[in-house]
């Protein structure tokens, strides 16, 4: 049975932003080559600390960042 997938918005985000993943991996310490998993939605699991690190980086809401596709 498909359940569906979830979508991280980063990529959307950034480029509307003006922001690099160079940048945002430096400011927020974080491997860049995790980062990259999550801009292509290849994860298994999300990293709470890693979504909050971007919800108050981004300064927006969850909702804003993770959408639900059926």
């Amino acid at each position: 049975m498909e359940y569906g997938s979830l979508h991280i918005k980063i990529e959307e985000i950034l480029q509307e932003r003006n922001i690099s993943k160079n940048k945002i991996c430096k400011d927020l310490d974080i491997p860049r080559s995790n980062f990259n998993r999550y801009c292509r939605d290849d994860f298994q699991r999300l990293d709470s600390l890693l979504i909050c690190k971007l919800l108050w980086y981004l300064d927006i809401e969850i909702g804003e960042l993770i959408e639900y596709r059926k």
